[in-house]
């Protein structure tokens, strides 16, 4: 931008049209700070997207879930729950990893979406439906259970978006019934084991293309993945009839054959 060329965008204008949140937000998630990027009218207004559906989220659920106290999940979750607590628990590892070491400001917003995300597919498909514009607060949840996954959640996606849009943070937590202010709630702190997936997708490559995606339990030892590579039907489409020279268990984990 500048002057002589007479593209400069007033941030005043923009502060007026959609928030100074949703401005702060862009600017920290449209690339990283050593990055030199275009402005773009439509991605500050993808970010104002974010935090109304942010909102709706947050109003939809205070009533239910809000209040001090609320019991932590335990091993009666169902696999819905104990999959938004996995996806939250990972978002924070990852969005204090970003902050804190990294200083990847945008792909922790990224993660910050992806939790967001998964909230309303788990409102869709699980706790009374999902958030709308027009829609009035949700029903009472009876599971205990279901209470307790979505505050942790949401309390701790309020306090990790405040860094990003402080104005609309405060104003969820306080939505969400706390007494004391953004100021002195604590970082959300992440267990590890909660976080790690109980499932992972392995890409199966033949001769350096992906031939195949398994879905199998995490921490599957190379052989059983070996194992489940070679017994997997597009993988024997493509090596039938073929002379397999090399299995290569690589990390991420993926599986590389080699045929001829």
């Amino acid at each position: 931008m500048s002057k002589r060329k007479g593209n400069v965008v007033d941030p005043d204008d923009m502060i007026g049209k959609y928030g100074a949140d949703a401005l702060r937000l862009y600017v920290m998630f449209v690339a990283p700070p050593e990055k030199e990027v275009e402005w773009s009218d439509a991605g500050l207004e993808g970010s104002f997207r974010f935090l109304v559906r942010v909102w709706r989220l947050v109003d939809h659920w205070a009533e239910t879930i809000g209040g001090e106290g609320i019991p932590a999940c335990g091993d009666d979750c169902t696999q819905a729950e104990r999959e938004v607590r996995r996806k939250t628990h990972e978002t924070i590892r990852r969005v204090t990893v970003d902050i804190e070491e990294r200083m990847h400001l945008n792909t922790a917003v990224s993660s910050l979406m992806e939790l967001v995300n998964e909230l309303y597919k788990f409102s869709e498909g699980t706790a009374h439906g999902a958030p709308t514009r027009s829609e009035p607060p949700a029903a009472r949840v009876e599971r205990r259970q279901t209470i307790a996954v979505l505050r942790e959640a949401i309390d701790a996606l309020v306090v990790m978006l405040s860094p990003f849009a402080p104005h609309t943070a405060e104003e969820l937590w306080a939505m969400l019934g706390h007494a004391e202010g953004l100021s002195k709630a604590g970082w959300p702190a992440f267990d590890a084991e909660v976080a790690k997936a109980q499932e992972v997708v392995v890409p199966v490559q033949i001769n350096g293309k992906v031939r195949a995606r398994l879905t199998v339990p995490a921490g599957m030892s190379d052989d059983e993945l070996r194992e489940r590579a070679l017994a997997d039907a597009s993988v024997r489409t493509h090596t039938t009839g073929k002379t397999i020279r090399k299995v290569v268990i690589g990390k991420g984990p993926l599986v590389s054959l080699v045929i001829q």
